[in-house]
């Protein structure tokens, strides 16, 4: 009897599991399958910004605030640019303000807090949103690839860094918490420029 309930108890995990599994693949964008070369943002200044400009070279995405506790990672983020830039890599922050609305300025404000208090010269695009109803669709994309498992795989917080190689494809996806400058960061981004 034991042996009965217990197989009948496996059976029925596994049509949960396998129910829920074919309905995450039917549910999933099509959209999902994109190159993050695809997608497009406007720069802070106004101007059209596809992230095909960016084609070969190796990316980190991440959304951004200029009154957040991580808004020293700015200078982190000016760091490993400065440091991989040469070797075809770039940073493109996203200024954002849904995180304890933490970015309240506009663009111009925005560009000048970054350049005078960190020396940011890596590109910036105009506010944008990273989850909900208004959600930019490349953050829609790199979301739903749950390249950071179940915690890190979207926007809980400004911050967030979204790693993407050189042939657009989203590969890491680094939580808040992570430094831009960190053994972790910085092991995936010399892993990907090494790459051809």
């Amino acid at each position: 009897m034991k042996t009965l309930f217990k197989l009948t108890v496996i059976l029925l995990l596994s049509l949960s599991l396998a129910k829920t599994a074919a309905a995450e693949s039917i549910d999933m964008p099509e959209h999902d399958q994109r190159s993050a070369h695809e997608f497009s943002f406007n720069s802070i200044d106004g101007d059209t910004m596809p992230l095909s400009n960016f084609a070969g070279q190796v990316m980190v995405v991440v959304n951004t605030a200029s009154q957040c506790g991580f808004t020293g990672q700015y200078e982190d983020l000016q760091t490993i640019y400065d440091e991989y830039k040469d070797q075809g890599f770039v940073v493109i922050g996203v200024p954002c303000n849904q995180f304890g609305s933490q970015e309240p300025d506009g663009e111009e404000k925005i560009s000048q807090f970054v350049s005078d208090r960190y020396g940011v010269n890596f590109p910036l695009t105009s506010k944008a949103e990273v989850k909900g109803a208004d959600i930019h669709p490349f953050f829609e994309w790199a979301s739903a690839q749950k390249k950071g498992g179940m915690l890190f795989s979207k926007p809980r917080w400004n911050f967030h860094k979204f790693v993407i190689d050189r042939r657009g494809q989203l590969v890491s996806s680094f939580g808040s918490q992570v430094s831009p400058t960190s053994d972790k960061m910085r092991a995936e981004i010399e892993r990907l420029l090494a790459e051809e």
